[in-house]
């Protein structure tokens, strides 16, 4: 199809006239008849495959929650399912004592039912490569099954004198894990079924759960003893304590595809999920379950988690946020005052006018856990430490230190100024805290006490706005609303030179440059100032372009852009060195921008607006896009973007609604009906036949 496009003629489906709507992705998934016993996501996150104690595997649609096909039907009760690392076969364990495979697509049953267990099948599992399946069994033994030929490979692994309750083989294939009713893990030998080193045992009753963490170096546990634990899985070593937090016996466990989350069911019927490497709890218990979760399961994807229970039922949650989905996202109800990146550029935080901290995977603009709402006032600022295990946040006169692992408030809050903090941030060495208030002072703490650190700094006679340390964390700048910027010793305390004066508004933005040259600042003036860092000289003329006060500054990390952020409601690049203005300006906000950042990368821009939005653009494309070309689309009540004309061009995904108003620009969800979508249709040809929609020279 070189040097076509497509004709939109209809919608996608090709149902003519579309679907007067679209359901949201249900929360729950019912159709079996009896308890669900297990679950497994297909490796493409499309679907999911359950298994009954009504007899039946059924596989769902993921997206749309819907049955695919007739249930695949066996003869007892289907204790475990599992889907091949292709996506091509299921593999099941029954009552009857038998392993069996399916075709995933067509549901029908491959080869005869691999048998030799003598009692009911409990668990089954995969090799990484797909050529074996090991299947654990009430009769106390493990067995490995050639795929191809459905022939037991080698004897039973036997040592557990108790059912075996879970297995999983290694993501690297080489070893084996079982649990036991014995209260034992063992580790085997994958090639030679030989037991690797002494069993696990501390844990005080059966383990009805056991996982292996994505990279293979840990293990991880859930016992009838009500507790989980993570061990080392070479050398079999309990790391840490127990993780306690359920009320019933912990029936189930996995661990999320990037490895940095552990999900666990209960017999108390909730959900739990925990910071694998703290073992800290993340977040409330996920409940919604009328009897106790049986098996729980990540998408591929990260983002959902997905459970069943012996109430017949199989439920999916958002995993950011804990949510059933299509739960509205709860959303700033007042202007964001401040966002920042997480050094590792995966989150975006961002402080509002509504007293709430949210925390949004930067990826997918979702909400990742709870708002953190222990403020009174409004939020006016947030930071993240550079290693990113900390967050600040300010309100009124104080500033709270944030557990980013957690996301709990952790030690005594910082206190000391005597009117509103407008501004703080970390020293790149992360062993100072600065801040700047409304008091017209600025106060430096240790970073790891909270102690204040010698007598404020002051000299400006009106509040600090703005506030920066230099690279190096020597110096620290400043800029009010006196129109001056301030430059000062970060160890001493003293004023390093005279003011920086030019600005004939209050400066509301300062930042130095990533080698330390050179200071920008942002006023009120509707201006730009560059500085010579070491003399306070002004370096070439005034920014000029934006038609608002400029509130917020940034530079890139590679120190050749600036960006700013203005009443105008418009982000302005700018070059670093020659001072020009880069392009259109970034257009979509509808009201002003009060914080603008780079991401780690450089490669996107984060912006805060008293739209209640925060919005991620790349900037990259965005120049690309001709302004001439961009034309505004609004989806109506169920999704449906419609041209001028009123025919309908395609359909929006509930979850985007709020989202892309072009290419390069992800809206986060917040309140307020800010569903615009922009589409670049310059080069878009229509036609009623290929060949009307040929690109000229194409």
């Amino acid at each position: 199809m070189e040097g076509y496009q497509c004709a939109i003629q209809e919608p996608p489906g090709g149902r003519k006239g579309g679907m007067k709507s679209w359901p949201a992705r249900p929360s729950t998934l019912r159709g079996h008849k009896s308890a669900v016993k297990s679950v497994a996501c297909s490796p493409d996150g499309r679907h999911i495959a359950s298994g009954s104690y009504d007899k039946t595997i059924r596989i769902w649609d993921l997206e749309v929650g819907t049955a695919v096909g007739e249930p695949l039907k066996g003869d007892a009760i289907i204790q475990t399912v599992k889907y091949s690392p292709d996506g091509l076969h299921i593999v099941s364990g029954s009552n009857d004592m038998t392993v069996q495979i399916w075709n995933a697509e067509t549901g029908a049953a491959v080869g005869g039912p691999l048998k030799g267990h003598t009692d009911f099948i409990t668990s089954v599992d995969y090799s990484p490569d797909g050529r074996y399946i090991a299947s654990g069994s009430c009769d106390k033994s493990i067995r490995i099954w050639d795929v191809e030929t459905g022939a037991p490979v080698g004897e039973p692994l036997r040592g557990h004198t108790g059912t075996i309750k879970s297995i999983a083989y290694s993501p690297d294939g080489r070893r084996i894990i079982s649990s036991s009713d014995d209260a034992t893990i063992r580790r085997w030998d994958a090639e030679t079924g030989a037991p690797l080193g002494e069993p696990l045992s501390e844990h005080t009753n059966s383990i009805w759960s056991v996982a292996y963490s994505p990279d293979g170096r840990r293990i991880i546990s859930g016992s009838i003893d009500k507790t989980l634990r993570i061990w080392d899985a070479e050398t079999g070593a309990a790391m840490g304590d127990p993780l306690e937090g359920h009320n019933g016996s912990v029936t189930c466990v996995a661990c999320s595809p990037d490895g940095r989350r552990i999900i666990s069911g209960s017999m108390d019927n909730t959900i739990r999920i925990w910071n694998a490497t703290s073992g800290a709890g993340v977040g409330k218990p996920l409940e919604g379950h009328d009897a106790w979760i049986s098996s729980v399961a990540y998408s591929p994807d990260d983002l959902w988690i997905i459970s069943c229970s012996a109430d017949d039922t199989i439920r999916i949650w958002s995993a950011e946020t804990g949510a059933p989905a299509g739960s509205p996202v709860e959303r700033h109800t007042d202007r964001i005052r401040s966002v920042a990146y997480s050094p590792d550029g995966r989150t975006i935080v961002s402080g509002s006018n509504d007293n709430t901290i949210r925390i949004w995977n930067a990826t997918t603009g979702t909400p990742v856990g709870e708002p953190l709402k222990e403020h009174d006032d409004s939020i006016s600022s947030v930071a993240y430490s550079p290693d990113g295990r900390r967050l600040l946040s300010s309100e009124d006169c104080t500033i709270r230190i944030w557990d980013t692992a957690t996301w709990t408030s952790v030690g005594e809050l910082l206190e000391g100024h005597t009117d509103a903090i407008s501004i703080i941030a970390y020293s790149p060495d992360g062993h100072h805290i600065i801040s700047g208030s409304d008091d017209c002072t600025i106060r430096i703490w240790n970073a790891a006490t909270g102690a204040p650190v010698g007598d404020p700094l002051e000299g400006h006679t009106a509040p600090v706005w703005s506030i920066a340390y230099s690279p190096d964390s020597h110096q620290i700048i400043s800029g009010s609303l006196d129109k001056t910027i301030r430059i000062w010793d970060a160890k001493t305390g003293a004023v390093v030179c005279e003011p920086l004066r030019g600005h004939t508004g209050t400066v509301w933005g300062v930042t130095y440059s990533p080698d330390g040259r050179r200071i920008t600042s942002g006023s009120n003036d509707m201006t730009i100032r560059i500085w010579n860092a070491e003399t306070g000289a002004p370096v070439g003329e005034p920014l000029k372009g934006h038609t608002g006060a400029i509130w917020s500054v940034a530079y890139s990390p590679d120190g050749r852009h600036i960006i700013s952020g203005s009443g105008d409601m418009t982000i302005r690049i700018w070059d670093a060195t020659t001072g020009a203005s880069e392009g259109e300006p970034l257009r979509g906000h509808t009201a002003p921008i009060f914080s603008v950042a780079y991401s780690p990368d450089g490669l996107l821009i984060i912006s805060g607006s008293a739209d209640q939005t925060i919005r991620v653009w790349n900037p990259a494309i965005t120049r690309a896009y001709s302004t001439n070309a961009t034309t505004e689309y609004h989806p109506d009540a169920n999704g449906w973007v419609h041209h001028s004309d009123g025919g309908l061009l395609f359909w929006v995904p509930e979850d985007c609604r709020n989202g892309l108003t072009c290419p390069a620009i992800l809206t986060i969800p917040t309140a307020g009906d800010h569903r615009v979508v922009r589409l670049n249709l310059g080069e878009v040809s229509f036609g009623s036949s290929w060949i009307d929609t040929k690109i000229p020279g194409a």
